[in-house]
């Protein structure tokens, strides 16, 4: 399907930007690392899918045209950077908070509920951060081309980033359940990892608040 829309060239130069943009740590990589070290693979995967589809949820805003609000708009993109950042910095305060939800076992009971929390957090941490809106309407239109559909461009490379991200993201996954053994056979290393990324996260959420809103 995406060779009636796109050329080869034209996809293999977006997947080999995306991929670089991709695997740049960032909020969505340390959270999906972070679920799986304290919560198993399968929440590590749910929020993974959670990324996925808040990088759906901002192609669809793009096609509707609702991203330029966010790029033209100081007020509307200011208002979503508070937001997305006391989130992050919420989720940081919780993860030093809180160590008995931290706390590794080496035996897991995923429910559907704590997976759900995982994906909706996920969805949050990424719907809420307008530098992704901003990217998506940026970055996606230097591969489209005047003569085919612009929608169905947009969805189809918004599709294409979600699925690489998720790739990548499950690639966190398989390493943090390849190493998870180590936290659980350590008090200090599993502390060590609850501190560090409560740190990330509160470092992502006031990094996001000194942003600029982009062609400012």
């Amino acid at each position: 399907m995406n060779a009636l829309v796109f050329d080869h060239a034209t996809l293999a130069t977006f997947i080999s930007a995306a991929i670089v943009v991709i695997i740049s740590p960032g909020p969505d990589t340390i959270y999906t690392l972070t679920e799986s070290l304290r919560r198993g693979r399968y929440a590590g995967a749910a929020a993974a899918c959670g990324t996925a589809t808040g990088i759906l949820v901002h192609t669809t805003a793009a096609v509707l045209g609702l991203a330029a609000i966010l790029r033209t708009s100081a007020l509307t993109y200011t208002v979503v950077k508070y937001l997305g950042a006391a989130y992050l910095v919420y989720l940081g305060v919780q993860t030093f908070r809180h160590d008995e939800e931290f706390e590794v076992r080496n035996t897991i009971s995923e429910t559907n509920t704590s997976l759900r929390r995982s994906y909706g957090q996920a969805v949050t941490i990424n719907v809420s951060n307008p530098k992704v809106a901003v990217f998506v309407l940026a970055f996606f239109p230097q591969f489209i081309s005047r003569t085919a559909s612009v929608s169905l461009q947009m969805s189809i490379l918004g599709l294409t980033y979600a699925a690489l991200s998720v790739l990548y993201l499950l690639a966190v996954v398989a390493f943090a359940s390849r190493v998870r053994h180590i936290i659980v056979d350590s008090e200090m290393v599993s502390r060590f990892i609850q501190y560090a990324s409560g740190s990330v996260l509160i470092g992502f959420g006031l990094k996001l608040l000194t942003e600029k809103q982009p062609g400012t």
